[in-house]
């Protein structure tokens, strides 16, 4: 199903959105968008809901299976408006959203849905998750001037770093359970990336309520949302691979051609699967066996 505009997807999908987990994905441009939407509608969403400019086609089996909304990704805040807008209508559902060519994964999640995973997620009493967004680039440029290649693609293995996320309200302390994390691509080019931009962490996967609020920093309304693990023990934690970032250092003028390639000592390919992340250290199961 296809619309025009936000408010009339949300005014007709009424019952797609009382029934959850939602996948929203947020389309900026056209490259693998199919893929995208396959591999989230593989982890067992109950709807996939794609927010995309209206001239990008659709292969026909996914024109039948996600609800498609004409969707301008450019304008101030889009992000935001988009997400705030199911608040309500949502409420009550487990809402995860990414970018195109962004890839979901969790602990087991080869085995393992995400309605699964959700369940034990919610027995733990958490209403959302932390992800950190691991950067994947292609091996060769030359090859891949966009830096996306899924059969190509690699990722850094190491020089990830957390920092005490500062409380405005309360300068002598940190936030509590609260980081702000670093690293990948945004990292090793930082002179490329503004200071607000460079923070990796993101919490993509939340249960919607009225009056909560998503802000332009992937931080929550509700400071509970944006913490790391509950006060008792470590909680499950996500990741989300994406091209996101190479793409943009290498269409961006100014650092297009500063980089000739991405690989560097600590680079390894990437096995598109969960084991790997877990071993890196990059998502943690918490007490979900």
């Amino acid at each position: 199903m296809q619309y025009s505009s936000l408010t009339e997807m949300i005014a007709a999908e009424r019952a797609a959105l009382a029934k959850g987990p939602i996948a929203l994905i947020l389309v900026e441009d056209d490259v693998e968008v199919a893929t995208t939407l396959r591999h989230h509608q593989q982890m067992g969403f109950k709807s996939t809901i794609v927010l995309m400019p209206a001239v990008f086609d659709l292969p026909r089996d996914l024109q039948e299976t996600v609800i498609r909304v004409d969707y301008d990704m450019y304008v101030e805040q889009a992000l935001e408006t988009a997400i705030n807008a199911l608040m309500e209508p949502a409420a009550g559902q487990w809402i995860y959203y990414c970018y195109s060519a962004e890839y979901f994964f969790f602990p087991f999640s080869e085995t393992r849905n995400i309605i699964e995973m959700l369940a034990f997620h919610t027995e733990e009493r958490r209403d959302a998750m932390l992800a950190y967004v691991i950067d994947l680039y292609a091996d060769d440029l030359h090859q891949f001037p966009d830096a996306v290649s899924l059969d190509n693609a690699h990722m850094d293995r190491s020089g990830y770093y957390a920092l005490a996320r500062p409380d405005a309200e309360n300068h002598s302390h940190p936030k509590e359970r609260q980081l702000d994390f670093f690293g990948g691509l945004r990292w090793r080019y930082e002179e490329h990336v503004p200071i607000v931009r460079r923070k990796i962490d993101r919490i993509p996967l939340f249960r919607a309520k009225k009056g909560l609020k998503i802000r332009w920093d992937h931080t929550f309304s509700d400071e509970e949302y944006n913490t790391y693990a509950c006060p008792w023990h470590h909680n499950i934690t996500g990741a989300i691979c994406s091209f996101r970032t190479a793409k943009a250092l290498k269409t961006n003028p100014g650092s297009k051609f500063e980089i000739d390639t991405f690989k560097w000592h600590n680079s390894a390919p990437f096995e598109w699967h969960s084991r790997q992340l877990l071993d890196l250290g990059l998502m943690e199961p918490g007490q979900w066996f």
